[in-house]
């Protein structure tokens, strides 16, 4: 994997980046910086929750209708994909200029999801399909979270390193740390 430091060198990179992976747990706040970067640098937004793997009533698309949908995203001129899942790396990374891995600590991922039922429960929020309001998190979704860098994270740097081994991966830890990244950038938050 090839890691962006130090974080100049990572605001260089996302000014220059038309084609971009935001990636990390639920409640890091992927749909969030990935919106505003979308906005900032005049790039489509695409969600994968939303534009690829949801039909309304939370009725998942086949996975083939998934990968049609996002191959036609990602043959797009610019874009801000968000979304972690590692089962289409082959078809984002090859495209894929720039990696924003958020790795944010697990409490603070399931705070920004209690944040986000507060906030959106029982409605659908913007980063959704239509007809899926956001649900109270049962325990597998919660366990996810929680275990995500333990269970995941090891399939994702494997996925990289196959389908986007020179694509470059700049891991921000914290809001903090995004914060910075923008700042650098020239780019608002």
């Amino acid at each position: 994997m090839r890691e962006l430091e130090p974080f100049s060198a990572a605001a260089q990179a996302l000014r220059q980046a038309r084609r971009i992976c935001v990636i990390g747990s639920s409640g890091s706040g992927k749909s969030t910086l990935s919106q505003k970067l979308a906005s900032a640098l005049g790039l489509s937004y695409v969600s994968l929750d939303r534009d690829v793997r949801w039909l309304p009533g939370w009725q998942e698309r086949s996975r083939e209708e998934q990968r049609e949908r996002l191959g036609a995203f990602v043959n797009g001129d610019g874009w801000v994909i968000d979304g972690s899942g590692s089962s289409s790396f082959d078809i984002r990374l090859p495209r894929t200029d720039l990696i924003l891995w958020l790795r944010i600590p697990r409490w603070r991922c399931l705070l920004g999801v209690a944040k986000r039922v507060c906030r959106f429960r029982g409605t659908v929020r913007p980063d959704m399909a239509e007809g899926c309001p956001e649900p109270l998190p049962d325990r597998d979704f919660l366990s996810y979270i929680w275990n995500f860098e333990r269970r995941y994270a090891p399939r994702i740097i494997q996925e990289i390193e196959r389908h986007g081994p020179n694509v470059p991966v700049v891991t921000l830890k914290s809001h903090g740390e995004m914060a910075h990244l923008l700042d650098l950038a020239g780019l608002p938050h």
